[in-house]
């Protein structure tokens, strides 16, 4: 069998040369002519997937390393008979580590203590429900919204999108769609901004056109307090450079770019390849990949719990050096500066979940033990 995979899914060369004729390209330049004789297609969300790339082709089965599909045309493959896998919440703890890698900065740089505020979550799927469970953890109200789950289960958990509105923080979390009952694409619009409070968050981790930019920017420029976190943006990768000079936090697309989910992306799309075509498992991702990056935070005994949290997540990762990577775009020839914020996506540094961290805490800290437990980090007793 032929294979045309994206060359940035990472391992792609080792989980897949076993399985066939493996050739590798730019997720962008990947082009009818380069598939039509392919059997089976790995991309990434740079690449549109779709009659006018598969028409005429001999693919058989695609599969997406992210846990979007909005570049997919799902129906189209399944009205073609072609099997379809994605890796669908593979990199959900890494973008809710950068979400409150986000939140914590953004409160030291602002002086404000976020137990004292609410967070409005807008999805409640594999990401949303986990920045869910982790402000419970920490002890940070919240409000979600979420109308497919609330008409598919009646949980009166989820509110209406008008109380989210008003949360001191909303955190985007939601797949971009266009149509349907509950269409996404510019769902935060001039009205929708102008219902939040003046001193609000929002934080964008979903897909860019979830926001309308133009909306967004005259914001910024009426509201002073008005703080944004921006991972995703309209037209990747040639973004708006108003708009990063307005935003508090500007990042090239990465907040699910942890080495575990990149890792674990790869292994989920093997293993649905693999059961797809009957081939056997034989790949796993050598377990030496991911023993880089480890670290150790100590807590010392007069650090109070939620201080203790904050320290150890801005120690872990600290969002404002991915922030500082794109703030560079802006010192380089207009013309160049899509190819900058690809080159920071393919380029991108180890980086790993807080599973790799191991917290050294005082004896006797057993609430600040199960705390730390519950967002994912290792735990010992000094």
């Amino acid at each position: 069998m032929k294979i045309v995979a994206d060359t940035q899914i990472p391992l792609v060369q080792e989980a897949f040369s076993n399985i066939g004729d493996l050739h590798l390209h730019a997720g962008r330049s990947i082009t009818p002519d380069i598939v039509k004789d392919a059997d089976i297609l790995l991309v990434r969300s740079v690449t549109p997937v779709n009659a006018s790339l598969l028409n005429n082709s001999r693919v058989r089965f695609v599969a997406t390393a992210t846990s979007g599909i909005d570049h997919v045309d799902v129906e189209y493959l399944k009205n073609s008979e072609i099997g379809f896998t994605s890796a669908h919440g593979s990199n959900a703890r890494s973008v809710v580590e950068y979400v409150l890698s986000s939140l914590f900065v953004l409160a030291e740089q602002n002086d404000f203590n976020p137990t004292e505020k609410t967070a409005g979550i807008i999805g409640c799927g594999e990401v949303g429900s986990r920045l869910m469970k982790a402000l419970e953890t920490m002890g940070i109200q919240f409000l979600v919204n979420d109308p497919p789950l609330k008409d598919k289960t009646g949980d009166p958990m989820y509110v209406e999108i008008e109380d989210v509105m008003q949360a001191d923080i909303i955190s985007l979390h939601t797949p971009l769609t266009a149509s349907g009952p509950y269409p996404t694409r510019y769902l935060v619009d001039e009205k929708f901004l102008s219902r939040m409070k003046q001193d609000a968050i929002l934080v964008n981790t979903s897909r860019g056109s979830v926001i309308n930019g133009n909306a967004l920017a005259n914001h910024i420029r009426q509201h002073q307090e008005f703080s944004v976190v921006l991972d995703v943006w309209e037209h990747e990768p040639e973004i708006d450079h108003d708009l990063l000079v307005s935003v508090d936090i500007g990042t090239p697309h990465i907040a699910g770019y942890s080495t575990d989910a990149k890792i674990r992306a790869t292994a989920m799309i093997y293993n649905a390849v693999c059961s797809f075509f009957s081939l056997p498992q034989a790949w796993k991702p050598a377990g030496g990949l991911l023993d880089a990056g480890l670290q150790e935070f100590s807590v010392a005994d007069d650090v109070n719990d939620f201080d203790a949290i904050t320290m150890a997540v801005k120690a872990h990762y600290d969002v404002r050096s991915d922030a500082a990577s794109l703030r560079r775009m802006l010192e380089i020839d207009s013309g160049q500066s899509g190819l900058y914020f690809d080159e920071l996506r393919k380029n991108y540094p180890l980086r790993r979940e807080f599973s790799a961290t191991t917290i050294k805490l005082p004896a006797n800290r057993n609430h600040l033990a199960n705390q730390f437990l519950h967002l994912g980090f290792t735990v010992i007793e000094q």
